[in-house]
C-alpha cells in the first residue's frame, strides 16, 4: 500500500518487476551486516545539500555587493551570518548609518519684517529663518569641512547656519554657488568632524535599484526615506527665477523616495552608503505622488570642483535680460479678451508697450530685450529689441538662447545676433564676455 493508498502515486516497485542486480551494479552497495539506503534517507540528504547550496548562493548574490567583502577574499562567513548580511533591511540601516553623520541641516537666515512693523519697532529687522534645507559634507581640508547643497537652499541668504547631526550649530560661509546647476558649496569649521561622505558613480545606477534620501524635510530634523530609481536620466524644465517661466532644463535622476521641502541639498545614496545624487526637487501638484528628482553626482562634482577653485562657474556672457515674445503676445491677447468681455478697452500702458515693438506680422517668436548690459550694451542692443537668431539659428525663447550660448559658444567667441528694432531687421557681431557669477 502506498502513502496515498493508491498505487498510481507510489514510488514502490512491485517485487516481481525487479531484476536481480549484482553487487557491482547496486547504486549503494551494502556492507556485510549493514543496512541499505532507503528512499527517505536519500531524499533527506539531497534536500539538506540543496538547502545549504541555496543559502550560500543567496548570500553571495545579495550580500554586500560592491563593498569588497565576499567569499573570494579569504574571509570566513557562517551560513547564519551570510543570511543576516543579506537581509535588505540590514543593508539600508548600515548604508544610512555610514552617511548620516556627514549630513547637515542648512538654515537660510534673512532680515525679517513683521506685518505692519516699521523701522525702529521692536523685533523689526531682526534676522529670521527664511528657509531650511540639507547638505552633505564631502571633504575636509585645512581645518575646514566642505558641504554640497543646492543653490536655491541658500538663495538671498544674509546668514547661513549648518546644524550637525548631533545638533550643534555652526556658521557656514559660501565658497561658491551656481544658479544654472542649482549647486552651492559651503564651508564650516572642521573641528570634531570625523565623517566625510563617500562619492559614488551615478552612471552605474539602474532602473528599479534601491536608493535612500537623507535630509531635513519640512525642518523636522534628520530623516531617512527609501525608494527606487524610477529613471536614471530625466530632463525636466525649470524656472530659475521661480516665476513660472521655464528658462532652463536640468538633467536629473527620477526617484520615488519621498523628497520634500527641506530635503533639497541632501544626499541620495545607494545601498553601499555612497552618494549618487544631490536631492533637488519634486513635482508638487494635485494627484502627483512619488516623483522626486536628484542631480546626478557625476554631473555635480565637476561643478563643485569649479566652485571650490573659482567660486563660480565661468560661462559665456551676452549681457541681456530677456522675456519670451510668445508670452508677451499671450498676455496681450488675454488683455484684449478681458477688455472685450467687459466692453471696455485694453489698458493704455500695455497698449503703448505693444506699439513700442512695431514688429512685422510674421515675427511672433523670439526674445525681448528688457535690459542690455556688458557686451550687449556695448554692441548697441537696448530695451524692446527682439532677438530672433544667434549665428543664423532661430531663437524662440530664453531657454533656447541659454542652451545655445552654453552649449555651442566659449568665452571670447564672436556671436552674430539678429534682432528687430521696430520693423527693421538688424545684425550685430558681439564678443562674448565671462559670467563671473552674476545672475
Amino acid at each position: 500500500m502506498s502513502l496515498f493508498n493508491d498505487d498510481f502515486y507510489s514510488t514502490k516497485v512491485p517485487r516481481r518487476a525487479k531484476a536481480p542486480l549484482s553487487r557491482r551494479e547496486m547504486p549503494f552497495p551494502r556492507r556485510s551486516g549493514g543496512r541499505s539506503w532507503s528512499n527517505v534517507r536519500i531524499a533527506f540528504v539531497s534536500s539538506f545539500t540543496s538547502a545549504i547550496a541555496a543559502t550560500l548562493l543567496f548570500a553571495a548574490v545579495f550580500g554586500y555587493g560592491g563593498s569588497g567583502r565576499g567569499f573570494g577574499d579569504g574571509s570566513a562567513t557562517t551560513a547564519a551570518g551570510a543570511v543576516q548580511l543579506a537581509d535588505p533591511s540590514e543593508r539600508t540601516v548600515q548604508a544610512s548609518a555610514k552617511v548620516r553623520p556627514a549630513v547637515v541641516s542648512i538654515i537660510n537666515e534673512q532680515t525679517g519684517w513683521f506685518a505692519g512693523a516699521e523701522e525702529g519697532d521692536a523685533g523689526a529687522g531682526e534676522m529670521q529663518e527664511a528657509g531650511v534645507g540639507s547638505g552633505v559634507i564631502f571633504k575636509k581640508d585645512g581645518g575646514k569641512a566642505f558641504i554640497i547643497t543646492n543653490y536655491h537652499v541658500i538663495e538671498n541668504a544674509e546668514n547661513i547656519q549648518a546644524v550637525l547631526s548631533g545638533g550643534e550649530k555652526r556658521k557656514a560661509e559660501v565658497v561658491g554657488k551656481d544658479q544654472i546647476s542649482d549647486l552651492a558649496v559651503l564651508s564650516i569649521s572642521g573641528e570634531g568632524i570625523d565623517t566625510v561622505a563617500e562619492i559614488g558613480d551615478s552612471s552605474k545606477l539602474r532602473a528599479a535599484e534601491y536608493v535612500i534620501a537623507i535630509g531635513n524635510p519640512l525642518g523636522l530634523g534628520e530623516s531617512v526615506s527609501m525608494g527606487i530609481v524610477s529613471k536614471t536620466r530625466q530632463i525636466v524644465p525649470v524656472s530659475l527665477n521661480q516665476n513660472g517661466v521655464y528658462d532652463w532644463e536640468q538633467e536629473v535622476i527620477q526617484v520615488d523616495a519621498s523628497i520634500n521641502q527641506g530635503n533639497s541639498g541632501g544626499p541620495l545614496i545607494d545601498l553601499d552608503g555612497r552618494v549618487v545624487g544631490i536631492n533637488s526637487m519634486k513635482i508638487a501638484d494635485f494627484g502627483v505622488e512619488g516623483i522626486g528628482f536628484a542631480i546626478p553626482v557625476n554631473n555635480a562634482m565637476p561643478v563643485v570642483e569649479t566652485l571650490m577653485e573659482k567660486g563660480y562657474v565661468p560661462r559665456p556672457y551676452l549681457g541681456v535680460i530677456t522675456d519670451d515674445l510668445e508670452l508677451y503676445w499671450e498676455d496681450q491677447a488675454m488683455e484684449q479678451d478681458e477688455a472685450a468681455e467687459s466692453g471696455g478697452e485694453s489698458d493704455g500702458a500695455d497698449e503703448g508697450d505693444s506699439l513700442d515693438l512695431h514688429l512685422p506680422d510674421e515675427v511672433y517668436s523670439g526674445v525681448i530685450v528688457l535690459e542690455a548690459v556688458g557686451p550687449a550694451k556695448e554692441a548697441g542692443l537696448r530695451l524692446n529689441d527682439v532677438i530672433t537668431k544667434l549665428d543664423g539659428h532661430s531663437i524662440g525663447s530664453t531657454m533656447e538662447l541659454r542652451k545655445y550660448l552654453y552649449g555651442s559658444k566659449e568665452i571670447g567667441d564672436k556671436i552674430e545676433v539678429t534682432y528687430y528694432r521696430g520693423d527693421k531687421e538688424k545684425t550685430v557681431s558681439i564678443v562674448l564676455g565671462e559670467n563671473t557669477g552674476g545672475e
